[in-house]
């Protein structure tokens, strides 16, 4: 494999994570970094070695021949269609924009330069996700929680695009059916975004799914329950962890003092081969780059989480408008 020439746009706590990586793997040169901090690009290329820094992502066009951009949302759009247009592969941060539109014409403009457009949902690569998608068909309910507490570290974002959007893309690949009916509630509770939200959908073939996501609590919470007709599945993300519960059963004996409950059932644990989902990442968007390997989730597909997380989070923004 010939050296792959790399930057990184954006060296704050999620940029610095993607430096760290591409720092380590084989025949990747870290050619430089880019950050409206000069400060703080200077420090990350003093820690990291990298041989140039830059304030202006232009500087990186003729350099490199792939670039990770993790910047805030809201310049997702015109710093990734600037490289995908000077023929750089572009791994951009998720959420793609926060623009429909935009998120299309970044795509048809990485197709007519002929270079790749990565969006990075970094929970794709998580080995327990991995699992449930080779073990979970049909699914009749799927409730989803994403919770943990407050960071002034997201300033364009609320837990829609921030976090919810990772679920919506795992939940749509799981049910693969088109979501017919959206209900929506939440609250502001430490900004005026979106801090807490309750979505749930009904999809076309009668699946429904809960997907709650909150930057108000104190306990780190990442779990994905799935109801299928013969058993029930738990994932715990944060520890890649997956039990399946079969053959469950309940009963209830009504005695003079109390109403008791006995529930059964055969638990199996699924061994998950557990790796750095970032590291994973990035490697499949590098063999993609340099090797033609087909992308993991269509074009469509990308699109369409994105779609249904506007949905939910315009929703949102007309309930809590006043």
């Amino acid at each position: 494999m010939k050296t792959v020439r790399a930057g990184v746009v954006g060296v704050g706590k999620m940029g610095q994570y993607h430096v760290g990586i591409l720092s380590e793997i084989p025949n990747v040169e870290l050619i430089g970094i880019v950050d409206v901090s000069e400060e703080r690009a200077s420090f990350i290329s003093d820690q990291y070695n990298i041989p140039n820094y830059y304030t202006r992502h232009e500087d990186l066009v003729g350099k490199v021949d792939v670039a990770v951009v993790s910047v805030p949302t809201s310049y997702h759009y015109p710093i990734a269609k600037d490289l995908l247009k000077s023929g750089i592969n572009v791994l951009l941060e998720k959420p793609c924009a926060n623009n429909l539109d935009h998120a299309r014409d970044l795509f048809d403009t990485a197709a007519k330069n002929n270079v790749t457009l990565h969006i990075g949902h970094v929970e794709r690569f998580n080995g327990a996700v991995q699992e449930i998608n080779k073990i979970v068909s049909d699914p009749i309910f799927v409730e989803c929680r994403r919770m943990g507490p407050f960071s002034n570290r997201i300033k364009d974002d609320g837990v829609v695009l921030d976090i919810m959007i990772h679920d919506i893309d795992i939940v749509l690949n799981l049910i693969k059916s088109k979501v017919a009916h959206i209900n929506v509630t939440g609250s502001s509770v430490f900004s005026k975004k979106d801090d807490i939200v309750s979505a749930q959908l009904k999809f076309e073939n009668n699946c429904i799914a809960n997907i709650v996501a909150s930057r108000a609590s104190q306990n780190k919470v990442r779990t994905l329950e799935i109801t299928l007709e013969d058993s029930y599945v738990l994932l715990d993300y944060t520890d890649q962890e997956i039990y399946v519960h079969r053959k469950s059963s309940s009963e209830h004996v009504i005695t003079k003092d109390a109403l008791r409950y006995k529930q059964e059932s055969h638990v199996e644990r699924i061994f998950v081969h557990k790796d750095n989902p970032l590291k994973l990442e990035i490697k499949h968007f590098l063999d993609c780059v340099a090797n033609g390997s087909p992308r993991n989730v269509a074009v469509d597909n990308e699109l369409y989480s994105l779609e249904i997380a506007l949905k939910i989070l315009n929703q949102f923004n007309l309930q809590n408008k006043n």
